[in-house]
Formats: C-alpha cells, structure tokens, sequence
C-alpha cells in the first residue's frame, strides 16, 4: 500500500494538520479529497456507515475564513468517529439495532475536544454490537472488510476505523479499547493505535460508559498511521471532563524527551499456552534486538498467569450473567442482537466466585508491577498472527491484549513486520502506568515508514 505524498489524503496527521495551519492546503480541498476517497474505497470495506459530505464542506468553508494566527493543533482536519462515540447531530448506533436512527443531542467528551481542536467530523465508522465483538459486524450496517485482503477481518470492535485509516481515507480516528479493540485493528490494518492508560481518557457519550464493576477495562484513543500522529491527539482528548469519575488529572510526557537508548526493556511472545507464527516472534526479536543496539538493556519475561488470561476476563466481563449487557440492550430496545445467544450460554456467578475473580484481578495487578518492577517497557505481540478470514478469530488469542486491559497500562501498537500473505503483523509497546510518553517513544524508535 506504499504511495507516494502527492494528494492530502495520502498525508499522516501530524503532516497534514501542520500544512492546514499554515495555509498550505485549505480544508475545503483537504475535506474533499477525503471525501472522494472514502468513496473510491469504501464500497469495498463498509467501514464508513454514515457520511456527512455537505456538512463537512461547511465546516470546511469556515475553518478556511479563520486567521492563522489562533488555529487550534486540529485545524481543518477531516477525522471519522467510531459509531460507538456520540457525534451530535449524526446518528450513532453503537452497531445496535435499537439505535439504528438514534442522534446525539451532544458529542461526546472526546469528540467535542476534537472539535474545539479544529477537525471536521466527515463520518461515523463501523463497529459489532455494544462494540463486543473482535468481528466488526452488525445488524445495522453489515460486515467491514480488511483493506488488505477482503476475505479477512479488520479486527474489532475499532474494525471500521482501522480499514478506512489504512485505506488512507481520513488520517485519524477515535476507537474505544475494551479488550484489545484498538489495538487488535490497528495490528490487523496495519496502522498505528494507543489505549492509553485506565483513567486518562473520558468515556463520557461512549456506548459503554464510565459506570459498572469493569469499568476500568474500556478506554478511549486513536488510530491513526504514524505515531507522531497519536502523540499530537492523545493531549487533546485527555484529562478529565468533570463527569466520568474516574479520570485523573495527571499531566501526559513529552515522548521527545524519553532516552530511548536508556530503557529497560522486557519481552516475550508465547503466552500461556498461545504460540504466535514464525513472523510475530521474529517482529518481537527483531524490535527487541534494533532497541539493544540503540542502548536498552533486555530480559525475557513470563507473564503470570498467562494460560488463565482469557478465562478471566471472560469470567469477570459476564460474572453476571451478562446483565449489564442485557440491560444495555433493553435500555436501547434492541430485541435482536449476536449478544443474546451469547448471554444464554452464560451462567452467573455466586457472589463468592464473582469476588474470588476480583481478588485474582487485584493480585495478577499487584504481580505485574513486580515482574516489571526493574523495567520501562514490555514488547510483546498483539495477536497469534495476523488477520484471520471472516469469522475464524479464535476470542482466546485475545488474551494478548486483554493482558493490558486488566492491567490498565498504556499500549501503543504498530506495524512491524508482514505475513507471508503480504498481511501487517505488529507489536505492542507497553509502559508502565501513566507512561504513555515512554510507549510513544519506544514504538517511534521502531516504526518503519509502511504506507
């Protein structure tokens, strides 16, 4: 997929919202060119499910009116929103059927910094129902493809925003993370893609919100195709809101600052009982041995308890039965969804089960910052391999990036290596908590120019 930088949709973020500042492109060319290019490729994905052409133009004109002097860091950027993410004035379902005409009154927290930012909101992108699944398909809007083979899944619950970055039809979008849905994607596609720490990033207007006892699984942030390109989103939507009660107001690094060369770096590639293929162990090996040569030091690790990962996290997302789950259903009024079938095969905890898995989460934590205790960073794989075809993603495989989840730690992923079948691999770039500067830092020190 490698082009060569002549049209503004073929620029990364950063690039291009520094052109659009300066008045090297105006927004209204910028915005149209994105808009013509999500309809060459778009057919072929289904991974933008609503368009706002004529009103993105609109806001395009104004932007173009505005001095120089004063344009925020977004100005006249086109972005898409996961369908997840409320976007006032444009209907957001969730990939729910009983919100299949709901609209917003009011953007969600993240979306509302974005737009004070400068970025025009062009559409909304694809995601499984309540965004639970790692197969991006719904009753709604169908099934999205992988820009690299349309046989293959784009991964979930981020899938639709993963494929149209990739397919280089906005530069930037907004994914939640409750078990690996940004990170997933961004692996599959190709791209790049940050869960920031639990607790930076408001969930406020997302479809799973701030409130339950997993709360702390689900974060939100962004996909986009450059590192560079997260760190200059991540300070925008993060800090708190004064709604979602959860978030901390802790300042974010400057990953420029990090000495890369003087990290402490662990890694590993199985997990439990998961073998990854030939070319994720070797995209871990190699990431490892380029940042031994910048000066890091380097040790093996296992993570505690890997054979128990997924089991866990299945056990303490449906320790309900999957109750809150099904009043999220009722509470939209979807009577059909995938998730039904997958609740009557669920059976409730005890009350003693469902706090012995609390107490295994709390002291897998406590043994994770042990194991890491003497280490910046962890480089490990997102998945097995890379893309599967459409509906073989074995859900155990999840436990690669559902490991962060309960952790709670910043991940940023990028491309690696590529798969036999011409298909991107990545790796994860974990840090420490509320290190995202260091995860940024390693991941830039690694990333290669792919597209």
């Amino acid at each position: 997929m490698r082009v060569s930088h002549q049209e503004p949709w073929q620029l990364p973020l950063a690039e291009l919202a520094g052109a659009l500042r300066r008045g090297r492109f105006s927004s209204v060319d910028v915005v149209r060119s994105c808009l013509d290019r999500i309809a060459d490729v778009n057919p072929a994905l289904n991974a933008v499910v609503q368009l706002r052409r004529e009103g993105a133009l609109r806001d395009a004109k104004r932007a173009d009116r505005a001095p120089k002097a004063g344009r925020g860091p977004l100005h006249g950027v086109p972005v898409t929103i996961k369908d997840s993410i409320d976007t006032a004035g444009i209907i957001t379902t969730g990939g729910t059927q009983g919100r299949a005409e709901f609209v917003p009154e009011r953007d969600a927290t993240v979306v509302a910094r974005l737009r004070a930012a400068g970025a025009i909101v062009v559409g909304k992108t694809n995601t499984p129902d309540l965004t639970l699944s790692y197969e991006t398909n719904n009753l709604v809007y169908g099934r999205t493809n992988n820009p690299y083979d349309l046989a293959r899944t784009p991964g979930g619950s981020s899938g639709g925003a993963a494929a149209i970055v990739a397919a280089h039809g906005v530069p930037l979008d907004i994914g939640s993370d409750t078990g690996g849905s940004i990170r997933v994607p961004a692996h599959f596609c190709g791209i790049a893609g940050i869960r920031p720490t639990s607790g930076r990033v408001p969930r406020t207007g997302h479809i799973i919100g701030y409130d339950g006892h997993v709360q702390s699984l689900t974060t939100l942030g962004p996909l986009a195709r450059r590192v560079d390109d997260l760190a200059l989103v991540l300070p925008i939507i993060a800090g708190p809101d004064g709604l979602d009660p959860h978030i901390m107001p802790l300042k974010l690094g400057d990953y420029r600052k990090v000495d890369v060369g003087a990290l402490r770096v662990g890694f590993y590639a199985e997990l439990g009982g998961l073998t990854p293929t030939r070319e994720t162990i070797h995209a871990v090996e190699q990431s490892v041995k380029l940042l031994k040569h910048a000066g890091c030091t380097t040790r093996q690790i296992t993570v505690p308890d890997g054979d128990r990962l997924f089991e866990m996290y299945t056990g303490l997302m449906f320790a309900d039965a999957g109750g809150n789950v099904r009043r999220a259903l009722e509470r939209w009024g979807s009577t059909e969804s995938p998730l039904l079938g997958r609740l009557a095969q669920i059976p409730a905890d005890t009350v003693d089960e469902m706090t012995a898995r609390h107490e295994w989460w709390d002291n897998w934590r406590s043994a994770m910052l042990r194991l890491t205790a003497d280490l910046d960073v962890v480089i490990c794989p997102v998945n097995v391999g890379p893309a599967p075809l459409h509906d073989h993603f074995d859900r155990a495989t999840a436990a690669y990036s559902q490991a962060y989840n309960f952790a709670g730690w910043p991940s940023t992923v990028i491309r690696a290596e590529t798969s036999p079948e011409g298909l991107p691999i990545g790796i994860q770039c974990v840090a420490q908590p509320w290190r995202e500067d260091v995860s940024l830092a390693v991941a830039r020190a690694l990333e290669k120019p792919w597209d």
